[in-house]
């Protein structure tokens, strides 16, 4: 979207930035407003200068500044991320990581694991299937919703034994 700006806007995105800086909007509709209201723009590209103009979207952080926001008051699930990670990285070297403000997300050709610590003792594992009976500790999506069909809930490292792995790889094969 960014590199198109310019000529769908008539601005680079530092122009907008620049445009939007002395004005002190203190929100995100303000600058939404502004920029639909008083400069015509889109409700796409005005929601994209407005997240980049706050640093509001997960591309505005390192990977590193993400994982640690995730992981703050909640340093115990790192051995668990951090294993659930090397495991899926084994995977295939095809393997896209994309770390958001709340979760990870594995991808090939389309997201097939998602990791998340939802609460400070419990990180989900989310996975993607075709078409796969839920059962046992492979719960339904919960709150992932459609990002992911199944859940596997995990609160140690040892929890990710050889039926989590087989279902990773199955994810996995099926996003290819």
């Amino acid at each position: 979207m960014e590199e198109g700006l310019k000529e769908k806007t008539g601005k680079t995105l530092d122009e907008w930035k620049a445009l939007l800086a002395p004005k002190g909007f203190a929100k995100h509709g303000e600058i939404m407003a502004f920029l639909k209201g008083d400069c015509g723009l889109t409700h796409g590209y005005a929601n994209f200068i407005a997240l980049k103009f706050r640093e509001a979207d997960a591309a505005s952080h390192s990977e590193e500044d993400l994982l640690s926001a995730q992981y703050k008051g909640k340093e115990s699930l790192l051995p668990i991320f951090d294993k659930l990670r090397d495991e899926i990285l084994k995977l295939g070297s095809d393997i896209e990581v994309a770390p958001k403000k709340a979760a990870v997300s594995f991808r090939r050709k389309r997201q097939f694991a998602l990791v998340q610590p939802s609460t400070k003792t419990r990180i989900d594992l989310g996975l993607k299937f075709n078409n796969r009976p839920h059962s046992g500790r492979l719960e339904t999506s919960g709150p992932f919703g459609t990002m992911c069909t199944h859940r596997v809930q995990l609160t140690s490292p040892e929890q990710i034994d050889q039926q989590v792995l087989q279902w990773l790889k199955d994810a996995y094969d099926e996003a290819g």
